[in-house]
């Protein structure tokens, strides 16, 4: 059988499976790559760019917050500008048509809302909008680009066009273009702007583990989409389906954590598998 014929068996079984009930879905990073966010991981599950900062660092050091937001005044027009891909498009289809119920992403790049879905929990927040760590005040991330604009007129614009993009609106610098970088305070009290997501060495806020979990008990499986699961923050959901005797599917390029509890994977693009099991389920009598 040809590799060809395999994932088309796969997206069969996929569809008989989602036939029976609605599945919860997890996607990650390999959804959005087709919009032009890149990955954080290699199909192997290696870093492929600059590790991000951590939570502990970005409280800690002025000079660590200076680095992100220079990084990404120059990365935040990327997610800011891009649109949704085909496999955003179909998941929503696929969710409007009862194929599907919550969609939980490890994303915060906005994209599944911006592709008509309503129903869903961003793990890690949204880079949309930015708080305040000292009274809470949330800020649209466009406004606070333009305070960014405004606090340094100076900003080298060649080392910015030269910056090669990273994830969630970061950005490739060399260490000499922020090292004067200004970094506005909240408007409001004065205190430390950061973006409204859960940085690395931070914990997802149990609120909304609680409800990603409530979502998986109440549906008849999982559906991995585009994401390695190497994070436990999105690992952890596999696990609980698995042992609920929930069926797991990937579609995922790669490696993945939950490879040893899948019930189907398919190692194909997940942007093209996802308009192919739309069509499938679309041709169903």
């Amino acid at each position: 059988m040809t590799e060809q014929a395999a994932a088309s068996l796969d997206i069969e079984r996929l569809a008989v499976l989602l036939e029976r009930g609605p599945f919860a879905v997890i996607t990650g990073a390999g959804l959005s790559t087709a919009s032009g966010i890149p990955a954080y991981r290699d199909r192997h599950g290696q870093w492929q760019h600059r590790k991000p900062i951590q939570h502990q660092d970005f409280l800690k050091s002025e000079a660590v917050r200076r680095r992100y937001w220079a990084r990404s005044f120059v990365g935040w027009p990327v997610v800011a500008q891009a649109s949704p891909s085909a496999g955003h498009t179909a998941l929503t289809a696929l969710w409007r048509a009862g194929a599907l119920a919550t969609i939980i992403t490890q994303n915060v790049d906005g994209l599944h809302q911006k592709a008509g879905c309503e129903e869903m929990i961003e793990l890690h927040g949204g880079i949309g909008q930015v708080r305040c760590m000292a009274c809470q005040q949330l800020y649209a991330r466009a406004l606070v680009q333009q305070w960014l604009a405004q606090g340094n007129r100076d900003f080298d614009p060649v080392a910015a066009e030269s910056a090669q993009s990273a994830p969630d609106g970061d950005a490739q610098l060399e260490d000499a273009c922020y090292a004067h970088f200004c970094v506005p305070d909240c408007p409001s009290c004065g205190g430390t702007l950061k973006p409204d997501v859960v940085f690395f060495g931070d914990n997802v806020p149990s609120e909304r583990v609680a409800r990603a979990t409530h979502a998986i008990e109440q549906t008849r499986g999982l559906l991995v989409v585009g994401s390695s699961l190497t994070v436990y923050s999105g690992y952890r959901f596999a696990e609980l389906a698995h042992r609920l005797g929930k069926p797991v599917v990937a579609i995922n390029q790669g490696l993945t954590r939950a490879d040893a509890i899948l019930s189907v994977k398919i190692e194909q693009d997940c942007n093209h598998t996802l308009v192919q099991l739309q069509q499938v389920l679309s041709n169903r009598p």
